[in-house]
């Protein structure tokens, strides 16, 4: 073989080689385009679920919590286009809400659900604290656009009539200062109910979050 001849054979290989990884980009580009179209549809509405172990489900399956329910009945009235992402917490309060909204605001929710401050009560913590949490936990979420759905709480008497008049009040101002929607008592029908709870009394059972869901949706629909 000529020296040219060599020189030829080695830029036929060549060429092929870069043929070879051009075509292989473009169909990695194309696959990439599907796929981030399908990821669209599938995440079309995000629902944040930010809230404490009622929330999170404690002592029943991820898929018995009532965020995952909601999901289910929102399916079975067509909406397909729903994505469920449950933020709850055990043992959380409001302090750090807005923290962990700005952590969750990388999956882009386009709706809020915050049920937060069942245990700022419990606990007796500051009321004004509590507000000053949950208030800036929602304008956070107003100024990224989100649609947002406060979950209203109401505690035992035995915190004195002042204390318990003031925590379930608090949700009630926070709603009518921002204009967004309140679900006046999210464990409506099933706080304090015994066949609802879990033996401590205070954690739903299956059933329980199943009422929980049922009282939801409405809400979640004034936001779709």
């Amino acid at each position: 073989m000529t020296q040219s001849q060599r020189v030829y054979s080695r830029h036929r290989k060549y060429s092929k080689w870069i043929y070879g990884v051009a075509a292989g980009i473009c169909l990695w580009l194309v696959l990439g385009l599907v796929f981030v179209r399908a990821e669209v549809r599938a995440d079309d509405i995000r629902i944040l679920f930010l809230g404490d172990s009622l929330t999170a489900g404690l002592g029943v399956e991820k898929n018995q919590a009532y965020p995952a329910l909601v999901g289910d009945l929102l399916r079975q009235q067509g909406r397909t286009d729903v994505t469920i992402i449950n933020g709850g917490i055990s043992g959380a309060t409001t302090a750090g809400a807005a923290s962990r909204l700005k952590w969750h605001l990388k999956a882009a929710p386009d709706v809020l659900v915050l049920a937060l401050g069942a245990n700022d009560g419990l606990r007796g913590l500051s009321l004004d604290q509590m507000a000053k949490n949950l208030d800036d936990t929602i304008a956070l979420a107003l100024e990224n656009h989100l649609c947002v759905i406060l979950a209203g709480m109401e505690i035992p008497p035995n915190y004195g009539p002042d204390y318990t008049r003031r925590f379930s009040q608090t949700f009630r101002d926070l709603a009518h200062k921002h204009g967004i929607v309140l679900i006046p008592f999210l464990l409506d029908k099933v706080g304090g109910v015994s066949r609802m709870n879990q033996r401590d009394g205070v954690h739903p059972n299956a059933e329980g979050h199943r009422q929980i869901a049922r009282t939801v949706v409405p809400y979640i629909l004034e936001c779709l």
